[in-house]
């Protein structure tokens, strides 16, 4: 919704009922004329545009009209940055605020308006308002299309005209009413979500101690299998809860008759005539079953299975006060007006992590520190995304459809002169068209909450309710809007999940969207099944696997579905946990045709979408970017380009879709039919897009792609001949042998012992040229290192220097140089030249080179290159250019990705004089560094030990780039005052560290632009190929 109902009741109240009522009086003598709505029906656009703009803006919500003085309100306002105009404008000190777009009465779906008129919005910065109407209707949007509030203005109501009147009349729109509602709106749903997800959650986890504890296992269980049905009966128990909340807000159930049923237990418990309370909850699950008809209440049978008979849950003990207490805190929360469906996918996704995390704990006695679900990639997906997906899919498909039909929208008007033989043409063709709506099938083949499902429920609704009104159109009676709901679950919607509770929150979601007041609930278990949708194989995936042919038959007796849709899992082939059995299996049961190298999930799901789709069908996904350029989707790309399958890629270069996730997101899409051209189809931040329409597939799918300068060169080396390079150890136990008994965090110490003797970093401690934090490993133990997840080989490590780097730098990798025998683990990578592991042979060193002829000259090359001279040559601004370049993914830089880069060879004078040069630089920048640490260190030893309790917060990690006042301040901030002569003192002794500080780093950057320079030289660049570099 738009905004929140409780926001809009509060500012109504703040409004002036005399100037509401005067203006209402003007509204109903235009609008609500009979006579004068026959004729705004039969004029055309460009007849009413400025008539509809005087009686409604002007007329009736104040607004003034060029010319007039002052005006507020214009007409044909052209775009900023094209020839184009929007049909009105809502201006404010002479910038405008909102667009207005008009069509006539003939446009029936004004969804289909929204690309044009945000796209005026999008050519004025300042432009929050967006307008649509045919005259009959009116929508409001505000700064994105995903949501708005509509008006029917031939059957306004006079509550209805006192919401318009607040969002839309000038004095209103002046002062930003609408604006502040809007935001309100997103701070109380944010509140409400969160608060709600708390009360949910913390009763949750008491209800399960609390059944846990009640109800021992049984004779002859197994008890952690008891436990887990004990914990899924605990989500059945509060999905019923839920649903009766809604029903009991949304008029489907009494009013507040759970807190009824509380009352009425304590009070026959005060007149001792106790029952358990859990035994009144149960009689009114089995009302909801079966019906009851009382003497002043009834109960009608909504079934659809979320109420049928339960043994275990019909059985179980539940203590009186903790589901009473915690019954009634949950149905204090207004279900109708300010939690809407949308909340809960969020609350129901969250659910699903503490689902997984509680079902690990059972299983092996510890609670990771991620949940599974986000370690799997899978997170519930904004709404604009999944409204998005659904309209270039299902309403492409229906788009196509319409024109098979030569169904026109504009040919759908009231006109009592038209023949019956026309009228007939038109409603048949509707007819056809709802019949084929009424049979389409979507498909979600990894559900999870059922995001996509319902927006997929959302738009057939709409275009079940476009239906109606077009045929109300043509016989010139009144909209008879059908129930379709049920016909939707039941023969549109499939969903396909492996997690069982994700089945069962996906059916309560679309059930709690349909519900109706005296209709059955369908049941949805033949549409929404608990399965693993890659595999089919019972020896393999066991109760899970899953035939799809065989689970829904209907379905592949017509070809398979028309649209396959949704947000697959993303597990990288490294991820922790990974289960090599399962990858091992996919890749060599021959029935995947995309699997290649180190493919990640969402891969197969990409390839079985084009599987289970109908020849004509259509599938897109979002998906992370780096499918456009990671070597192991490849395969997969050239699958789909070689089919011609590939018609679209959606881009978010500066969007951040998934937030706090660290992945960009593309959108795939795909027809089945084959597609002529491709379509590049960036967006931005406004949820605006340009594209780019191509005849043929481009070589290179990334949008922000760069030229390598190093492709250019000849002669040069790849760094794997120079270096072994891999990432680094897992120090958590061994998930086969040892699993759970220790992560790396209890190997781990900040003081260097006979326990702990070994250094150990990872990625996020590096720094250019040096650590930012040093701990110790345990090491030589009973367990450390024997026991590790991943142990690499001694000598990678030990012996010898090694250059370090981290895995996921962003756009800015760094590198140093470790002398002190380190241990980094799988966050970063390490580089040690071949003749450093002269006489080392294992299966990970032998796999990098072809044969023990060119072993010998990769250690005869490497013996050029001095470890200083490649560590100034990773710093240097040129291979930060090369790797953002080079690199798969826009977060990590893998081992493959550093192999692939090119070094000069170091056999003439020249170079050989840079390299020693390079070496000279480097010697310097880790003089520098080292001296700039310690001055820094210092200068925060003497907060530490001056100012008992002081946090070193970021900015006084970097004091030096603060002034006096600013550091005064950060000290402030912890409740620190110096007294006048403590800052006399203490601004000599900053100014004095911030001083040496700064000239340090100038001497580091004067430094940094040296060795760029060389390394400039070294690759032979020319001026213009510098200034790419500089300027990149």
């Amino acid at each position: 919704m738009l905004l929140q109902k409780n926001i809009v009741k509060k500012y109504l109240a703040l409004l002036s009922e005399e100037h509401t009522l005067t203006a209402w009086n003007q509204y109903q003598s235009y609008f609500l004329n009979e006579d004068i709505q026959l004729n705004i029906q039969q004029s055309k656009e460009e007849q009413f545009q400025e008539g509809f703009l005087r009686e409604l803006f002007v007329k009736v919500l104040g607004y003034t009209l060029n010319p007039s003085p002052n005006f507020n309100l214009i007409t044909e306002k052209k775009n900023e940055t094209n020839s184009k105009k929007a049909d009105g404008a809502i201006q404010k000190d002479g910038k405008v605020i909102g667009v207005i777009e008009l069509k006539d009465h003939k446009t029936t779906d004004l969804s289909k308006v929204e690309p044009q008129a945000f796209n005026y919005k999008s050519q004025h910065p300042d432009a929050r308002y967006v307008v649509i109407s045919n005259f009959e209707k009116l929508r409001l949007y505000i700064d994105n299309a995903v949501e708005y509030r509509e008006w029917d203005l031939f059957r306004m109501t006079h509550d209805d005209f006192r919401e318009l009147f607040l969002c839309l009349a000038w004095p209103q729109v002046e002062r930003g009413v609408a604006l502040q509602m809007k935001q309100e709106s997103v701070s109380s749903e944010d509140q409400i979500t969160k608060a709600l997800y708390k009360d949910y959650s913390q009763f949750k986890r008491v209800l399960f101690a609390d059944i846990l504890k009640l109800n021992p296992t049984p004779e002859g269980k197994d008890e952690k299998e008891w436990q887990l049905l004990l914990f899924k009966k605990t989500q059945k128990l509060l999905d019923r809860l839920l649903f009766i909340f809604f029903a009991e807000d949304c008029g489907l159930l009494p009013p507040n008759s759970m807190v009824q049923i509380i009352d009425q237990w304590e009070s026959l418990k005060e007149m001792d005539e106790y029952r358990p309370f859990y035994d009144r909850v149960k009689k009114y699950f089995g009302y909801m079953n079966t019906g009851y008809q009382g003497k002043h209440y009834e109960i009608f049978a909504y079934n659809g299975g979320l109420f049928k008979p339960d043994e275990v849950l019909d059985n179980i003990k539940i203590t009186d006060e903790i589901l009473a207490a915690h019954t009634r805190k949950l149905s204090e929360y207004d279900y109708e007006s300010d939690v809407d469906v949308n909340i809960l996918g969020h609350i129901f996704e969250n659910s699903l992590s503490e689902i997984e995390e509680v079902t690990q704990q059972i299983n092996n006695g510890t609670t990771p520190q991620t949940s599974k679900r986000k370690q799997d990639g899978v997170f519930y997906t904004p709404q604009y995304i999944t409204k998005y997906i659904v309209e270039n899919t299902v309403g492409r498909l229906c788009a196509e459809k319409k024109q098979q039909l030569n169904i026109v929208e504009d040919e759908y008007f009231s006109d009592q002169r038209r023949q019956m033989q026309t009228k007939k043409r038109l409603l048949d063709q509707l007819q056809q068209y709802r019949d084929w709506l009424l049979q389409i099938t979507i498909l979600d083949p990894a559900c999870g909450s059922g995001a996509f499902l319902n927006a997929a429920l959302q738009f057939l609704m709409a275009e079940h309710k476009l239906i109606d009104e077009m045929e109300a159109k043509v016989t010139g009676s009144a909209i008879e809007f059908q129930s379709v709901e049920n016909s939707i679950l039941e023969h549109n919607l499939y969903g396909v999940d492996i997690n069982e509770e994700s089945v069962e929150i996906a059916q309560l979601a679309l059930w709690l969207r349909t519900a109706k007041p005296h209709r059955k609930l369908n049941s949805l278990n033949e549409n929404i099944k608990c399965g693993n949708s890659l595999i089919s194989d019972p020896a393999v995936a066991g109760e899970k696997a899953f035939n799809w042919q065989e689970q829904f038959p209907k379905v592949f007796e017509k070809g398979g579905f028309d649209v396959v849709i949704g947000n697959p899992p993303y597990v990288r082939a490294d991820s922790p946990g990974n289960s090599l059995d399962f990858r091992n299996y996919m890749t060599s049961c021959g029935k995947w045709e995309t699997l290649a190298g180190k493919w990640d999930l969402y891969i197969p799901f990409l390839e079985l979408s084009i599987k289970l789709s109908k020849p004509e069908g259509f599938c897109s996904f979002i998906i992370p970017d780096a499918y456009c350029h990671a070597e192991y989707g490849k395969s997969s790309l050239e699958y789909l380009k070689f089919h011609r399958y590939l018609s679209m890629i959606d881009y978010f270069p500066n969007i951040e879709v998934f937030e706090n996730v660290g992945v960009k997101s593309v959108i795939v899409n795909f027809d089945k039919k084959g597609t002529v051209s491709f379509i590049q189809r960036i967006h931005d931040a406004g949820q605006h897009y340009t594209e780019k329409i191509l005849i043929d597939y481009p070589s290179n799918l990334r949008i922000d792609a760069k030229e390598s300068i190093i492709d250019r060169k000849e002669y040069l080396i790849p760094l794997g001949n120079i270096c072994y390079i891999t990432k680094g150890i897992v120090g958590n136990s061994d998930e086969k042998q040892f699993k759970g008994e220790f992560e790396v965090g209890d190997l781990l110490s900040s003081q260097k012992d006979d326990i702990h003797p070994k250094l150990y970093f990872e990625g996020k401690d590096i720094g250019r040229w040096g650590l930012m934090r040093q701990r110790y490993i345990e090491y030589g133990t009973e367990r450390s290192p024997n026991k590790w997840s991943r142990k690499g080989f001694t000598e990678m490590f030990e012996g010898s220097p090694k250059l370090v780097t981290m895995r996921s730098p962003g756009t800015f990798p760094r590198t140093m140089l470790d002398i002190d025998d380190g241990y980094f683990n799988e966050s970063a990578i390490g580089f040690k030249r071949w003749i450093d592991l002269q006489g080392i042979n294992n299966n990970s060193v032998s796999k990098s080179y072809k044969d023990a002829e060119e072993r010998i000259l990769f250690e005869s090359l490497s013996s050029h290159y001095s470890y200083k001279t490649l560590l100034a040559i990773f710093n240097s601004s040129f291979i930060r250019y090369e790797l953002n370049t080079n690199r798969r993914s826009n977060i990590h830089i893998y081992p493959d990705d550093w192999k692939r880069l090119a070094l000069p060879n170091i056999d003439t004078d020249e170079n050989r004089l840079l390299s020693d040069l390079l070496s000279a630089l480097a010697d310097k920048m880790l003089y520098i560094n080292q001296e700039l640490q310690e001055k820094r260190t210092r200068f925060l030893r003497r907060l530490n030990e001056n100012f008992e309790g002081i946090k070193i917060t970021t900015a006084l990690q970097s004091f030096d780039q603060l002034d006096f006042k600013g550091f005064v301040a950060e000290l402030k901030k912890q409740k620190i005052k110096l007294t006048l002569v403590q800052q006399d003192e203490w601004e000599d002794y900053f100014n004095q560290y911030r001083q040496a500080c700064q000239e340090l780093s100038e001497q580091i950057k004067a430094t940094d632009n040296e060795i760029d320079n060389k390394v400039f030289d070294l690759y032979g660049l020319t001026p213009e190929e510098r200034e790419i570099v500089i300027n990149a």
